[in-house]
């Protein structure tokens, strides 16, 4: 990760808005210009940005949710770097 490290707090941009979409079955993350549907993997990891949880915590957060899914940490740091250079998240120190 060359853009951020384990102790910064992501927090969703202003004017995105993540929720669950009932007709579409999964979790939808809502801005202005429009809508990204979202995986489960995806949703889930939004789920845990609150601005109050580091990286770190939502990686032990969602490790301990789902102890035996190989390369668990890899796939949420990647996916929080896609989510940061699509503009959805902004990360604080």
């Amino acid at each position: 990760m060359s853009d951020f490290d384990l102790k910064q707090v992501p927090h969703l941009r202003r004017g995105f808005r993540l929720q669950w979409e009932p007709a579409q079955g999964c979790h939808v993350l809502l801005y202005p210009e429009g809508m990204v549907r979202l995986n489960e993997s995806a949703g889930e990891i939004l789920r845990l940005v609150d601005g109050e949880r580091s990286v770190a915590q939502i990686i032990l957060d969602l490790r301990r949710r789902f102890p035996d899914v190989p390369g668990l940490n890899e796939d949420i740091l990647a996916f929080i770097e896609v989510a940061h250079a699509q503009f959805w998240l902004q990360l604080e120190a």
